[in-house]
């Protein structure tokens, strides 16, 4: 790889581990720099877990429980916003080979997510999607889905997938992220901090910049890397293993998805140690993956 790429890959927002703690961020996103006292901290607690109580569902695949206090219309309309926005103010890529991989990855994972739900009882989630697959010109290794299917590949980050193949490790890790709804359940922690003993409807209303800023940052796409709200190892994780049968699904072979992450980890660049950073470190994002390989291929076929 270039030097350029190397540099590129070390100021990444896909790939960089943000070397602030997530409570200083959302503190400073939600412009909270204020102490809370024993009755509030009780107070707000209270209302919480009967908020909690009524927010809980449940991970496709994985299974796991969530806390999730955004309405799905919501997220999408911030979505659909947002991801607009984004493309008046980036230029699309004129990379034909590029271009199609990626809406075709796109577009094949698509089809086999919209299956899968549909036949696990989770169709209802996908309701309001509006699939869209872009390319853009920007040297960053980055990429991102926002909630209701809307994906941004940055050309950055087509060297290291190499191929379709390659593509649709990312795409499907990216996917997840979204079918997750993790960026939710992080503006959820993010919200539960900011009402406080406020009900959502009404934080929302009075706080409608701090909302979007945290959305922003929830899903990757603020305007600037030290704005964002970094995904935790749990959700890295769990999109890694949710893409892996995403892919696989989709007929590509989840094998590439270690050999994905062995080109990435020979990238080099600075990175902190795995307890301080929100990705897994290389070694056991590539032995997670292997952990999940059977799986992976009772779903895949040629």
């Amino acid at each position: 790889m270039s030097d350029v790429l190397k540099k590129e890959y070390k100021y990444s927002v896909f790939f960089s581990h943000y070397p602030y703690k997530f409570e200083l961020i959302l503190k400073k996103s939600l412009n909270i720099f204020y102490p809370m006292n024993h009755k509030a901290i009780l107070s707000t607690l209270g209302i919480l877990s009967i908020i909690l109580l009524n927010s809980c569902s449940r991970v496709p695949i994985t299974g796991r429980e969530q806390m999730k206090l955004l309405p799905n219309a919501t997220m999408l309309s911030m979505s659909y916003t947002s991801y607009d926005e984004f493309l008046k103010t980036n230029k699309i890529s004129n990379q034909a080979e590029g271009t199609r991989q990626v809406k075709q990855a796109g577009e094949r994972i698509q089809g086999a997510v919209e299956k899968y739900m549909k036949e696990h009882g989770f169709g209802k989630k996908l309701e309001g999607f509006k699939w869209e697959f872009n390319l853009v010109e920007d040297p960053t290794v980055n990429a991102w889905c926002m909630p209701g299917g809307k994906v941004v590949f940055y050309t950055g980050i087509l060297p290291i997938c190499k191929d379709e193949a390659g593509i649709a490790v990312v795409m499907g890790h990216e996917v997840a992220h979204a079918i997750a709804n993790h960026g939710n359940e992080r503006m959820s922690q993010g919200l539960a901090v900011q009402i406080g003993g406020m009900g959502l409807s009404l934080a929302l209303q009075n706080k409608p910049a701090e909302t979007q800023a945290l959305f922003l940052g929830a899903y990757g796409a603020a305007s600037q890397v030290g704005a964002l709200l970094p995904f935790s190892r749990l959700h890295e994780s769990e999109a890694d293993h949710m893409g892996l049968i995403f892919m696989a699904m989709a007929g590509y072979d989840p094998r590439t998805a270690p050999e994905f992450w062995k080109r990435m980890a020979s990238l080099g660049g600075a990175k902190p140690p795995q307890l301080l950073s929100t990705h897994p470190s290389d070694e056991t994002r590539i032995k997670n993956l292997e952990s999940h390989m059977e799986e992976a291929l009772k779903y895949y076929s040629k």
